[in-house]
């Protein structure tokens, strides 16, 4: 696996701990850089990602809710939503190819939710990338 795909994963899951345990974005960091050894440039991206995106939750969060149709907030995985929220703030960032974004985000939930979280994700991140051109 790349650096950048490590670095999005550990954001991922940083976002989800801290959901799941109420706790801030530098302790869940913390928790998940420690359990293996990364290199820094991984580290750093991770952590910018997550800072970013834990920052801007409830920003994400109503992007989310406008582009899921018929699926309210509360009824959106968090493991889906962490994932929403980290693909939605990198596209935002505009530092990665939009493609590359999307596609990590739906291998994300390939390995970490399942196939129809895959296509839920791919079509609220292509219908975002298509609502802000």
């Amino acid at each position: 696996m790349g650096k950048r795909s490590t670095s999005r994963r550990l954001a991922m899951q940083a976002l989800y701990q801290s959901e799941l345990a109420g706790s801030d974005i530098e302790t869940s960091l913390k928790n998940i850089t420690e359990s293996e050894q990364f290199i820094s440039e991984t580290i750093e991206f991770a952590s910018k990602l997550a800072r970013a995106a834990w920052g801007e939750k409830d920003d994400l969060d109503q992007k989310i809710s406008s582009l899921a149709i018929d699926w309210p907030l509360d009824r959106i995985g968090k493991v889906d939503r962490s994932i929403l929220r980290l693909a939605l703030k990198e596209l935002d960032l505009k530092e990665t190819p939009q493609s590359v974004v999307i596609n990590e985000a739906v291998e994300l939930a390939k390995k970490y939710s399942g196939e129809e979280s895959a296509k839920f994700i791919n079509g609220i991140l292509g219908a975002y990338v298509r609502k802000t051109k």
